[in-house]
Formats: structure tokens, C-alpha cells, sequence
């Protein structure tokens, strides 16, 4: 194979996070023989239009082939993916292909993710790596096998998480540095140059973390925990899906709030768990195990996002309230 434009590239992905490293292939001249996305999802109050994914978006501006499949293993689908005669086959933040689709290309499938492998297998390794208080996370390239996010790496890299860092934050840095390495992956192995190390290596040296997928109740705030970890888990889910807690309290009903910024306050004190402690006017503080967590932009029902200046001067609180 004398060059890039000679290796024949399918690509598959679908959200925006898979743009970066579609939009690097593209422009670097690689020969992307078709893109295989999710299913245009409907919108709108009664669900009538319909929303291309950003992959499609993106592959119809450049006039790229795109597939839909509805499931992996259609037969008109892997007869439609085998006609392309791909040699290799890239997935980032798609779903998990099966052996038919992935053992295709001559040359393999090999998958980007968004975590330091084996460290953080599954669907959601941003979001755990910052709950967990990492201080440094990043992108890894392996081959796909059977079991998912095990198969033999290829490369990393590396990015640090500053304390400040919330998932949009990594998220960005993540999707950027990780459609480097595609592209990095890529040129090794059209070089022959590219050199796997077994996961199973890697885990017999090191505390595996996994990375499950985040439901509702995943979210909602422990505050019977002390101030380093209830931050984290407050900027590991902010800005989506959002940590959460109920507000109790005076003669209100209970109120969920979605918590999105967040200060530590480090102090001892004689408050239960949960205590808010406000001015009424400038702040809102929630009592932990060993200090305070101020609240800085949230959200409650049928309000949008803002700061909580303006959440206290639209919303009357007692002095009894807390957060459970």
C-alpha cells in the first residue's frame, strides 16, 4: 500500500465527539469510503422532524457515504458495509459492534476512547475519571475483540484534570486530543508500525475503575459524604447530566435542584449533613461531614440555569431548609 489515499477507511461514530476525528481524517486527505451513524432522532413538540446525528451532518457536507443500520447484524446492512471493501474500520463513541461487523477489514477495527485504558471501561469514562478525582485521564486506541473496551491497545495519550475542570471541560480537551491519535493510530498502522500491548497486563498491575453507564438516580448528592467528594461528583456531572438534590424545608414542597458550579469550604462544625446555611441574598451553602459545599449555578424545575444571586432574590428560604 504506497499511501494514505490507497487505504480505504470506514468510519463510524455518532455523536459530536466523533466529529473532531472524522473532520482530521477528512482533511488530512485519508480516503473515507463510507460512515456508518445512528438513526436521525425525532424533534419538536410532536416528535416531526427529524435531527441528523452530528456524524451524518458532518459526512453530508462533505458528500461522504453514509449508513443508518437500525441493527448491527441486518443482512442487507453487511452486505451493504462489505461492498465498501474496507480495509481498516474506526469507531468513536459508537455502539458495540458485532464479531461480523468488526472482524471485517484485513486490516482490523480499532476503537477510540475516552479514558486511559483498562482504566474506565465503559459508557461514561469522562464523567467517572472526574467523580473519582483523577488528576490526569486521556484517550486510548485499541483493536476490537469480544468483550467490550478490552481489546489490545495501540496508543495513548495523556491530559491533565485541573480542580476546576468540570465534563464539558475534559469532554473538549478529550475530543481534540483523541482525533489526534486516530490519525496518529492510523499512520501506524499504514506504516506497519504499530505495536499492541495487552490489556490483561496492564490490569494485573493497577486498581481497575469502571465507568458504567449514569442513570438518574446515580445523580443525586450524598451530602453525608465530606466536601472533596461531593464536589467532584458535582463538576463530574455538570454540565450534563447534572448532580441533584431535593430541597426540603419551611412550607414548601420539595424541590429538586440541579447543581451545576460548586465551591469548597473546608471547616469543623456541629451541623447535620444536608444544613443550608444562607444569607438570603449573596449565598447558599450545604453542610457536609467535614465543611461546607457553596453553591454557585443551579437550576430548579421549569426555571433555566442560573446563578444563585439570582435564585435567591426570585425564591424565599427559611431558615430550617436543607438538602437531602
Amino acid at each position: 500500500m504506497d499511501n494514505k489515499k490507497d487505504l480505504r477507511i470506514v468510519f463510524m461514530g455518532t455523536p459530536e465527539f466523533a466529529v473532531e476525528s472524522l473532520k482530521h481524517l477528512v482533511e488530512g486527505g485519508y480516503n473515507i469510503v463510507g460512515v456508518v451513524t445512528g438513526e436521525d432522532k425525532p424533534v419538536g413538540r410532536h416528535g416531526s422532524v427529524l435531527q441528523p446525528t452530528p456524524v451524518k451532518e458532518y459526512a453530508l457536507s462533505q458528500g461522504l457515504p453514509i449508513l443508518q443500520p437500525v441493527k448491527l447484524k441486518d443482512e442487507t446492512f453487511v452486505e451493504q458495509l462489505r461492498s465498501l471493501n474496507a480495509d481498516l474500520q474506526i469507531v468513536v463513541a459508537f455502539r458495540m459492534l458485532p464479531e461480523v461487523v468488526w472482524n471485517m477489514p484485513r486490516l482490523g477495527t480499532f476503537n477510540l476512547h475516552a479514558s486511559l485504558l483498562p482504566q474506565y471501561r465503559g459508557a461514561a469514562p469522562i464523567n467517572w475519571a472526574i467523580i473519582n478525582g483523577e488528576k490526569e485521564t486521556g484517550v486510548t486506541t485499541f483493536f476490537l475483540k469480544h468483550e467490550i473496551d478490552t481489546g489490545e491497545i495501540i496508543d495513548q495519550m495523556r491530559v491533565p484534570i485541573a480542580d476546576t475542570d468540570n465534563v464539558g471541560i475534559v469532554y473538549d480537551k478529550l475530543m481534540h486530543i483523541g482525533a489526534d491519535l486516530v490519525i496518529k493510530t492510523v499512520d501506524a498502522i499504514l506504516s506497519g508500525n504499530a505495536k499492541t500491548i495487552p490489556q490483561e497486563k496492564l490490569a494485573l498491575e493497577e486498581t481497575l475503575h469502571p465507568a458504567p453507564k449514569i442513570f438518574r438516580e446515580t445523580c443525586q448528592i450524598n451530602w453525608r459524604k465530606g466536601v472533596k467528594a461531593i464536589y467532584d461528583f458535582i463538576r463530574g456531572l455538570s454540565p450534563y447530566p447534572a448532580a441533584w438534590s431535593e430541597l426540603n424545608g419551611g412550607q414548601i414542597r420539595p424541590v429538586i435542584m440541579k447543581i451545576y458550579e460548586a465551591e469548597k469550604e473546608y471547616c469543623a462544625h456541629d451541623m447535620k449533613s444536608g444544613t443550608v446555611v444562607t444569607d438570603k441574598k449573596t449565598f447558599f451553602k450545604v453542610a457536609t461531614t467535614d465543611g461546607f459545599i457553596h453553591v454557585n449555578s443551579l437550576q430548579i424545575a421549569g426555571k433555566k440555569r442560573m446563578k444563585v444571586e439570582d435564585f435567591l432574590r426570585g425564591f424565599h428560604c427559611e431558615d430550617n431548609y436543607y438538602m437531602k
